[in-house]
């Protein structure tokens, strides 16, 4: 089932929209300001996300921004603005689409279809065999050198992320509010933490990681094949 998460403060609007998105198959999740946007799409994940520019706490440009940090999820506004400046603004912020308030239902569900179609589906990387240790991702089994290893629930959610992304920098703000949350956005030391504790499981050397290494003051990468020892 395809979660959409609404956000918009008009509730007679969210609850028309609930019940004739839930007709369609769809599942709905529900928001009425920009930071619980933000929170429900970290904690939901969702597949569509329809937003109102005109919300009480934040622009909707800045809910597009801050989900643009971290995801590359379908967005559609849907707002009364009409202005042709309007519109580029949120296409430029990184929205997909745009529908002008009042809409059509069946005009908002064909919109819901073509995203769908152009969502580019997250490739599946099951297994990471490296030299010192290997990693199931789908089963959620870690050992090294045979030798089963537990990583934490925590652990695993830096390490999928990390190895999707195999010789590519993940900033530290979005490792934060994929794992954590835009609560924890600035929690540098978390990361910090945990980090050293995957190292400390997965690494031959802790002190000298050759597979997860840190660029100072800008995030982790994960290299599959090192050549060296890493800062």
């Amino acid at each position: 089932m395809i979660t959409i998460l609404i956000v918009d403060d008009e509730p007679q609007l969210l609850r028309a929209l609930q019940i004739n998105l839930r007709t369609h198959g769809y599942r709905p999740v529900t928001a009425i300001d920009g930071a619980s946007a933000l929170t429900a799409a970290s904690e939901h994940r969702p597949d569509l996300v329809v937003l109102d520019l005109g919300l009480p706490d934040m622009d909707g440009i800045q809910v597009i921004a801050g989900l643009r940090t971290w995801t590359q999820v379908p967005i559609i506004v849907l707002s009364a603005r009409h202005g042709p400046e309007d519109k580029v603004e949120a296409l430029d912020a990184g929205a997909d689409d745009y529908v002008t308030k009042p809409f059509g239902l069946d005009e908002l569900l064909a919109r819901l279809r073509a995203a769908e179609r152009r969502a580019v589906p997250t490739p599946e990387t099951p297994v990471i065999t490296t030299k010192d240790f290997r990693l199931d991702i789908a089963a959620r089994k870690a050992d090294r050198h045979g030798e089963q290893v537990r990583l934490t629930p925590t652990e695993w959610k830096i390490v999928e992320l990390l190895v999707r992304n195999p010789g590519q920098l993940v900033g530290q703000q979005r490792l934060l509010l994929e794992v954590w949350g835009p609560a924890y956005a600035r929690e540098a030391q978390y990361l910090r933490v945990y980090l050293n504790q995957l190292r400390r499981k997965l690494e031959p050397d802790p002190t000298r990681p050759k597979y997860l290494i840190t660029e100072s003051g800008m995030g982790y990468r994960f290299e599959p094949w090192p050549t060296a020892g890493g800062p």
